[in-house]
């Protein structure tokens, strides 16, 4: 991987969330006004990742769009200080994206996800281009504008992996174009109790994909030509208060191992693991997330089964 500028280009939304931390078991409806703790930060699947994959020590950019704004600038910000390129962050006339989370107190969220101009924004293909061309992998999430990509990330010969989040079908359109160019597919089996007919319906369209399934507190399903293999949450002493950017910890972890540092699928599914567990005990909050020191000391530590 030496001979590209970048071990990854993440191709994504990124915006600010607010997380409205709840004091109780639910929203009050009987009431006007409910007391909460109300915290911003850069979030969405594109701000997790990318900051991810820094705070590990790969050398990343990133493909998406900012408004020209107070949150915009903010977002530069952060993503120089993480030393993330930003030579493809475009600009969204309508803004920079937002989320508004309600936190339950198990770290459960709802979520309510503002994207801005993404379903009609077309990017700068000669840049995203010149771009990929210098990347070793590509990590998609789920933006409209994403699907011009995902042809140039082919033909470049990256390794492409797309994270579909929650699937509720496997032939959901708005899906296709991500579901059909990836090597390793990612999503949530939030809808999905048992994953595995989820699972064996990707594999019977492309038999070679990687398919990684999150399952919440209940671990990840992995599936590949050989069969589907479950892994159990990771165990860590610190309590799960805040379950986003989870997923793509998840994706960060095991994409950074297999693809890049050489682990073996198995290993690299047990290290996104451990990265989509300490996510989880970070409360609002993508600037802190696990170095690769702190990786690699869980991992030798974990007891696998």
């Amino acid at each position: 991987m030496t001979h590209k500028r970048f071990d990854v280009a993440v191709i994504g939304s990124v915006g600010i969330d607010t997380n409205v931390y709840l004091p109780g078991a639910d929203i009050d409806f009987d009431v006007e006004a409910n007391f909460t703790e109300n915290l911003d930060y850069v979030g969405q699947a594109g701000g997790y990742a990318s900051r991810g994959y820094a705070q590990l020590g790969k050398r990343t950019t990133f493909i998406g769009y900012v408004g020209d704004d107070c949150h915009g600038r903010f977002i530069r910000e952060e993503f120089a200080r993480d030393g993330i390129d930003t030579t493809a962050l475009f600009i969204d006339p309508m803004g920079t994206a937002r989320s508004v989370n309600f936190m339950y107190q198990d770290g459960r969220r709802k979520n309510f996800y503002d994207g801005k101009g993404h379903m009609q924004l077309e990017p700068d293909l000669e840049v995203c281009r010149a771009v990929l061309a210098q990347s070793a992998m590509a990590h998609f999430n789920l933006p409209n504008w994403g699907r011009y990509l995902l042809p140039i990330a082919s033909e470049l010969g990256l390794t492409v992996a797309c994270d579909l989040q929650d699937v509720i079908s496997v032939d959901d359109a708005y899906r296709q174009d991500f579901i059909e160019h990836a090597d390793i597919l990612f999503c949530s089996a939030v809808n999905y109790p048992d994953p595995t007919p989820l699972i064996e319906a990707f594999l019977a369209v492309n038999p070679d994909q990687v398919i990684v399934v999150g399952m919440g507190a209940e671990g990840c399903a992995l599936g590949t030509g050989d069969g589907v293999r479950f892994c159990p949450v990771v165990d860590m002493d610190a309590p799960v208060i805040d379950t986003n950017g989870a997923g793509d910890g998840l994706a960060v972890g095991l994409l950074t191992s297999y693809v890049l540092d050489g682990y073996s699928l198995v290993d690299s599914v047990w290290r996104g693991q451990i990265i989509a567990r300490y996510t989880c005990t970070l409360k609002a909050s993508s600037s802190n997330l696990i170095t690769m020191e702190a990786l690699d000391r869980f991992f030798g530590n974990l007891v696998r089964e």
